[in-house]
C-alpha cells in the first residue's frame, strides 16, 4: 500500500537524525475512514517495516473518546489499556499510548517527534509565551499534562477549541515538556512543517551548542583524562555492581564539560525535562566536583551509597569535574542510550537559556512517570539482555582483527562478552567489529588501534578501554608473530622483532591490565581479574628450525608462572592457553607466506616436496586428527576464567600432540 510505504520511509528518515530522534522515541500513522496504522511499543523508527506498526480499528479506537473512565488514575489507565488493546487488530504488537491522540488528529499522516530544538523551547520557561512569539496562531501549544488517557482528552478538548475558532486543525501541536505533533495530507508537507518549525526556533536561540564532535582534554589539572579514567572509574564500576555487574561508558566533550565545569552548570541539567529522561536515566543523577583521585574515590563511594540508600538502585548518571559524563548501565546497549539521552538533555539544558532557562518536571510529575506501567514497559523492552558464560564482561583481544584472535573474539561475543578487538591494522579491526556487533545482544564490540609492542600505545588501549566499557575483566594476550628459520638463516633483526611481539609485549600488556585490575578488586571483595596468554604447543616442547617462536612462547610460560605468583594476592589469575595448529587459519594456510609455505622453504619437513606434503605431515602427529580451532581455546579461556583455584597454568589445547606429565 502506497500511503504505509510513505510512513515507513518518513519514519526511516527521522528516526536515523539524532536531532529529531533520541532512543527510539516518538512514534508515526497513518489513517484513513476505516483503519490506523501507528508504530508498535518497542520497533525503532531508524529501521521500522510494516511488521513494525499496529493496527487499529477505528470504529472500536472511538470508544477511548466516547467512553467515561474512573476517576482513580491507575484503574483508568487500566481501563485504556484494555481498550486499547480491543481496538488493535494485530494483536502481537502493542500499539504506542499515544495512539489516541494520533487518531484524535484529522490529518492522514501523522509524526510524534522529540527534537532537540522543539524541547529546548517546550523545556524553557518562557515556553508559551515564546511559542506564541515564534509561530503567533499557526501552533497549538498544550500545557504539561501526565501522559495517557488526561492528556488525550485535553489535546482533543483543544483541537476542537482550535478548529472552532480558525476554522481548519492546527499543523502542529506542541507539548510542553514533550514534544510536537506534525499532521498532514502527505509526508512532503510534514517534511515542510518541521523544516520550517526547526528553523524558527533556531532563529530565535541566542547561543550555539558547545561542539561535541570530539573528546576533549579534561579541565581539571588534577585529574588528566588519561589518568583520571585508569585510576578512578574501574572502581566507581566496582561500587556500583554489588547487586549485579553494571557496564559504564564515559564521555568527554566540550557539551559535557560545561556542565561539569561547577555545581552550578550541573544544576541546569539536574532534573529531567521530559519523560525519556526518566525512562532511562531515572531523574536524579550524582555530581563529583574533582579533585584528587583519591579524593573523587572517596566522594563517589559516599555519593553512591547515600543514593542508593535513598532510591533503592543504582544511578543512571554520574558527572565527574576534570573526566566527564559516567552512563552506569545493566549493559552496553544500556550505556549508549543513557548517553544519548542525557547528552540530549544538556543540548536542551543548554538551549533553553534562550528562552529564560530550564523548566524541569515537577517531583509529582516525576513520580506518575516513574511508576506508571507503559513507561516501565517501555523501560523494560529498551533494557535488552545477554545470556552466556561471559555476560558483561569487559575482555580486550590483542591480535583480533583477524586469523585466531578474531575468532577467539566471535566465540566470546556469543557468550555476551564486551569485546576490545586491538590491533594494528585499522581496516580488518572495522570490519572485525562490524561482523562481530551483527552477532552481539546488549553487548558491544569496539576497535582500538593498538600495538603491543609499544607501552604507549598499551596504556593507551587500556584507557580507551576503561572509557568504552568501564574497566577491564579479562586481558587475552594473543597477537604474535611467527619467522620461521633455521640457526644460519635466522637474522638476529627478525629474532628481536619476535622476541618482541611473543615475550616483551606480554609484559607490557599484563603490567597496564593489572593496574586495572588491583583497583577494582580493591573495591570488591568477590571479584577476580584474568590475564590469558595465547601461547602455543611450540611453548611447552622444542620446535626444529623455529626457535626464535619457541624461545619466546617458552618465556611466556616462565612469565605466566611468574606473573601469576605475583598476582595472586590481587585476586588475578595469569594462565597460558597452549594450542596446537590452526590449520585454516591464515598463520598456517595463506598462499603466499603461510607456515605451510615457509616450513617448506625452510626445510623443516624432511622430504616434503609441495605444501601438501607438509600438511599432512603435521596432520599425522595430533592423536584427534583435527586442528585446533578458536571454539577449542574459546572453551579452555572460559574454563581459567570461571575457575577461581587455577593460575599460573599453560593448558594445551592440541588435540593430544602434547600431553604433560
Amino acid at each position: 500500500m502506497e500511503p504505509l510505504n510513505h510512513l515507513i520511509q518518513i519514519s526511516q528518515f527521522y528516526g536515523r537524525d539524532s536531532r529529531y530522534v533520541i532512543a527510539g522515541g516518538g512514534n508515526t500513522s497513518y489513517k484513513n475512514s476505516e483503519m490506523l496504522w501507528v508504530k508498535a511499543s518497542g520497533y525503532s523508527l531508524a529501521s521500522i517495516t510494516e511488521d513494525g506498526f499496529a493496527v487499529l480499528d477505528r470504529r472500536k479506537l472511538s470508544v477511548i473518546s466516547e467512553k467515561t473512565y474512573p476517576a482513580d488514575a491507575a484503574l483508568r489507565e487500566e481501563e485504556v489499556k484494555n481498550d486499547l488493546a480491543a481496538a488493535c487488530i494485530t494483536k502481537d504488537r502493542r500499539p504506542s499510548v499515544e495512539t489516541s491522540m494520533h487518531n484524535a488528529i484529522n490529518a492522514s499522516c501523522v509524526v510524534h517527534l522529540h527534537p532537540t530544538l522543539v524541547n529546548a523551547l517546550m523545556c524553557s520557561q518562557n515556553a508559551e509565551k515564546a511559542t506564541a512569539e515564534i509561530f503567533g496562531s499557526r501552533a497549538l501549544y498544550i500545557p504539561y499534562i501526565d501522559p495517557g488517557y488526561v492528556l488525550f482528552k485535553e489535546v482533543e478538548t483543544r483541537i476542537k477549541s482550535y478548529k472552532a475558532e480558525h476554522g481548519v486543525e492546527p499543523e502542529v501541536i506542541l507539548l510542553q515538556n514533550h514534544g510536537i505533533f506534525v499532521g498532514a495530507d502527505s509526508v512532503e508537507k510534514v517534511k515542510s512543517v518541521y523544516d520550517e518549525v526547526l528553523g524558527k526556533i533556531e532563529a530565535a536561540t541566542v547561543a550555539p551548542l558547545p561542539t561535541m564532535e570530539a573528546e576533549v582534554e579534561a579541565s581539571h589539572s588534577a585529574c588528566p583524562v588519561g589518568v583520571s579514567v585508569q585510576r578512578v572509574i574501574p572502581a566507581i564500576r566496582m561500587m556500583l555492581s554489588r547487586q549485579g555487574m553494571k557496564t559504564l561508558k564515559v564521555v568527554s566533550n566540550a557539551l559535557v564539560s560545561y556542565f561539569c565545569s561547577s555545581e552550578e552548570n550541573f544544576e541546569k541539567a539536574s532534573r529531567p525535562f521530559s519523560p525519556d529522561i526518566i525512562v532511562y536515566c531515572k531523574s536524579s543523577y550524582i555530581y563529583i566536583s574533582g579533585g584528587s583521585e583519591e579524593e573523587i574515590l572517596l566522594a563517589a563511594e559516599k555519593k553512591i551509597g547515600d543514593y542508593e540508600k535513598r532510591y533503592g538502585y543504582t544511578p543512571k548518571v554520574i558527572l565527574i569535574k576534570g573526566a566527564g559524563l559516567v552512563a552506569v548501565g545493566d549493559t552496553a546497549a544500556g550505556c549508549d542510550v543513557i548517553l544519548d539521552v542525557f547528552q540530549d538533555m544538556m543540548k536542551i539544558a543548554f538551549l533553553a537559556q534562550s528562552f529564560g532557562g530550564g523548566h524541569p518536571m515537577t517531583q509529582e510529575q516525576v513520580d506518575f512517570i516513574d511508576t506508571w506501567e507503559v513507561e516501565s514497559y517501555r523501560r523494560k523492552i529498551s533494557a535488552g539482555a545477554n545470556a552466556g558464560r561471559a555476560e558483561n564482561k569487559i575482555i580486550v583481544v590483542t591480535g583480533a582483527a583477524q586469523g585466531f584472535g578474531e575468532g577467539i573474539a566471535r566465540c566470546l561475543v556469543k557468550e555476551g562478552a564486551n569485546i576490545v578487538v586491538a590491533d594494528l591494522n585499522e581496516a580488518a579491526g572495522a570490519q572485525a567489529v562490524q561482523q562481530l556487533n551483527a552477532l552481539a545482544k546488549s553487548n558491544r564490540a569496539v576497535f582500538v588501534k593498538a600495538n603491543v609492542a609499544d607501552v604507549e600505545s598499551v596504556d593507551s588501549l587500556i584507557t580507551a578501554t576503561v572509557k568504552n566499557f568501564g574497566g577491564l575483566d579479562i586481558f587475552i594476550s594473543n597477537a604474535g608473530i611467527l619467522r620461521a628459520g633455521g640457526l644460519e638463516d635466522m637474522t638476529p633483526e627478525s629474532f628481536e622483532l619476535v622476541t618482541k611481539i611473543n615475550y616483551s609485549a606480554y609484559f607490557y600488556c599484563t603490567r597496564a591490565a593489572a593496574r586495572v585490575m588491583k583497583l577494582q578488586n580493591r573495591y570488591s571483595e568477590a571479584s577476580y581479574g584474568d590475564i590469558i596468554q595465547i601461547n602455543s604447543k611450540s611453548g611447552l616442547r622444542g620446535s626444529k628450525a623455529n626457535f626464535a617462536y619457541a624461545g619466546g612462547k617458552f618465556g611466556g610460560v616462565g612469565l605466566t608462572q611468574s606473573f601469576a605468583l605475583e598476582l595472586a594476592p590481587f585476586r588475578i589469575k595469569v594462565n597460558a592457553i597452549c594450542p596446537g595448529n590452526f590449520y585454516e587459519g591464515p598463520l598456517w594456510s595463506d598462499p603466499a607466506n603461510g607456515l605451510f609455505v615457509q616450513y617448506l622453504k625452510a626445510g623443516k619437513v624432511p622430504g616434503a616436496k609441495t605444501v601438501e606434503d607438509v600438511r599432512e605431515f603435521y596432520m599425522s602427529q595430533v592423536p584427534m586428527k583435527k586442528g585446533t580451532s578458536p571454539e577449542d581455546v574459546a572453551k579452555a579461556v572460559l574454563y581459567a576464567v570461571e575457575q577461581t583455584c587455577e593460575t599460573g597454568q599453560a593448558i594445551p589445547v592440541t588435540g593430544g600432540q602434547v600431553m604433560l606429565s
